[in-house]
């Protein structure tokens, strides 16, 4: 009798605002190298009201973010705008769900930084999310927020390091901020 082992893709899953994407999250990329594929999933209404730019030009400058990080194993993922209803935030679990179904012989991992874990018993269907996917906390290895980006932009200083050299780029000739 031979045992057959199924490989399943392994992929992390990281859901933020990306308001405008930095440094700070590409160190949580960079620590998630053991993954398959790694899927950026801009949030397009945040589930306690942060204030964000227009989704569509969150994920362009997500899209420009990926280029630079040039890693094919890096994609971003628009399901959340497939999932939106007006008036209500997505849900992790609706997004992971949606994600499962997409890639039905993959292994999904949330990721979540220790700032949110620490209300995780407050996402919606926490305790199903637990059973049904893996999580793990990963922070950030850099302290560079966006934050930081959005105040320098509006004090006319430098965001050279805290982001990649296409999203500045886009920011500066777009006066995003």
């Amino acid at each position: 009798m031979s045992l057959k082992i199924e490989n399943k893709t392994k992929i992390a899953v990281f859901g933020s605002a990306f308001n405008p994407p930095s440094l700070g999250h590409k160190s949580v990329i960079d620590s998630l190298s053991h993954f398959d594929k790694v899927i950026l999933v801009p949030s397009i209404s945040h589930a306690w009201g942060k204030e964000m730019l227009d989704y569509e030009l969150r994920c362009k400058l997500v899209e420009l973010f990926v280029k630079d990080l040039n890693s094919k194993k890096i994609e971003i993922s628009k399901v959340e705008k497939d999932l939106y209803q007006p008036e209500q935030s997505v849900t992790t679990f609706a997004v992971l769900s949606a994600l499962e179904k997409h890639y039905a012989n993959a292994e999904l991992t949330f990721i979540i930084g220790p700032d949110n874990f620490i209300s995780f018993d407050k996402f919606v269907r926490y305790k199903e999310i637990l059973t049904r996917w893996s999580v793990t906390v990963c922070p950030e290895k850099l302290n560079i927020r966006s934050t930081f980006i959005r105040d320098n932009l509006r004090n006319k200083k430098s965001v050279e390091k805290l982001t990649t050299f296409s999203v500045e780029k886009y920011l500066l000739e777009n006066n995003v901020y």
